[in-house]
């Protein structure tokens, strides 16, 4: 069992290390810190979703900003269009699955602010129609995705995708990169603080 460990820890590392030595990839993580950075500046929002894991995904990106990611300072304004029950049924209900984060995005998106779609295989139907709601409202929009970036990709301003095509390796490479961001927009906007 020790070896079956070894083994996932290692499957962890490479993806990493795949990242890291993509200059493309970094580049496209340096550009969308940037942009949060200037959005924060001016009085912006972002706003998050996925499903599943890449819900929870969401939910902890969005935490580190209106909290704290590594020091105290100002709460920064996220929201994770995963977590209101009430809208999540009543949409659901009243229009399906499909439009349960598109119809949260018509209300509470703003021109300027940002939407950031998370999905392991970048089709997920419900954040490929937000995606499509945020181009109507002026929104710009990061897809973060895995595998071949899938629609997600093609719809999005910015598109973050994971070399990889496990999606436990994409999910906790998610989380990295969304540390990353956490910590450049800190770090750009009230300097170093205490860590």
């Amino acid at each position: 069992m020790k070896n079956y460990i070894k083994d996932q820890v290692k499957k962890s590392y490479e993806t990493k290390q795949d990242i890291y030595n993509n200059e493309n990839l970094l580049d496209k993580i340096e550009q969308v810190s940037k942009l949060c950075v200037t959005l924060y500046k001016n009085n912006k929002k972002t706003l998050l979703a996925g499903n599943g894991g890449s819900a929870a995904d969401a939910q902890h990106i969005a935490a580190e900003m209106v909290g704290r990611y590594g020091f105290d300072r100002p709460s920064l304004p996220s929201l994770a269009l995963t977590t209101d029950t009430s809208a999540l049924t009543a949409i659901g209900n009243d229009y399906g699955y499909d439009q349960v984060f598109s119809r949260q995005l018509e209300g509470m998106g703003q021109e300027g602010d940002l939407f950031i779609g998370i999905s392991t295989s970048g089709n997920s139907k419900n954040v490929i129609n937000a995606f499509k709601s945020a181009k109507q409202k002026n929104i710009t929009t990061v897809a973060l995705v895995g595998r071949d970036g899938g629609e997600m990709a093609k719809l999005a301003d910015y598109a973050i995708i994971v070399p990889s095509e496990a999606t436990p390796r994409i999910q906790e490479s998610h989380i990295l990169i969304g540390h990353i961001i956490c910590d450049i927009i800190e770090k750009e906007i009230f300097g170093d603080g205490v860590s």
